[in-house]
């Protein structure tokens, strides 16, 4: 019986009948497939409508950066006073690197980086302009400056801070961080502008006080004309 055990496994017209290792044949492939489908974690549904909203929502911030971006100068040109002109422009490169974060947020969830055309920023940059248009050589033009100035910032500010909150609910950590980064940065903006209004708003109330004996250009215009008496 011993020597049976010990003997080669061949039969008599000497083929080998050992058994194969499963793991060589394309059953033991096949098995694994079916063990890895299986026991996958399935996608949650609302998660995945959440990461089609996020994406959107990027795309739009992606497109609204790349225009503030053409804007920025502008508003730093128009500017009189050197510490706003100083605060447009340092958001300036604050704002260009917040176009490349964006692209590594779409990057951590495995998405090529996209833009989609942003009509609210469309809009309050052509609000803007006309703002800037109707005061322009005003004493009124830094105070509205910073009010243009504003109005973005607290669209990005919003915008962020959904992202932020979103990229959390979808577990991204990186995302969050990157997300966590450009919102700060625009909420310390929005400070800067705002001490800066302090100062700016003074000045163009100053400007209308009859007391000084000076008076806009603009209530020149619009200044209804008087009544004269009957004769």
């Amino acid at each position: 019986m011993a020597n049976r055990i010990g003997m080669d496994s061949k039969c008599a017209n000497g083929n080998d009948t050992s058994v194969k290792p499963l793991k060589n044949t394309g059953m033991f492939h096949a098995i694994q497939k079916i063990h890895s489908v299986m026991n996958r974690t399935p996608q949650n549904p609302r998660k995945s409508k959440l990461k089609i909203l996020f994406l959107n929502e990027l795309a739009d911030m992606y497109d609204a950066e790349k225009r503030i971006i053409k804007a920025l100068p502008q508003l730093a040109e128009a500017a009189t006073c050197e510490h706003l002109k100083a605060a447009f422009l340092d958001h300036l490169e604050e704002t260009k690197a917040h176009e490349v974060k964006i692209r590594q947020v779409f990057e951590k969830f495995g998405e090529e980086p996209k833009g989609k055309k942003c009509d609210a920023t469309i809009r309050l940059i052509k609000e803007g302009e006309k703002t800037i248009a109707a005061n322009r050589g005003e004493p009124t033009l830094n105070a509205a400056l910073i009010s243009v100035g504003k109005k973005v910032e607290h669209y990005e500010i919003a915008a962020y801070g959904c992202l932020h909150e979103w990229a959390k609910l979808l577990d991204n950590e990186d995302a969050v961080r990157l997300l966590e980064e450009i919102l700060t940065q625009e909420k310390t903006c929005d400070d800067t502008l705002k001490e800066l209004a302090t100062e700016k708003n003074r000045e163009a109330l100053a400007s209308d006080n009859p007391a000084s004996g000076q008076i806009s250009s603009f209530k020149k215009i619009h200044r209804k004309p008087s009544r004269k008496n009957p004769r």
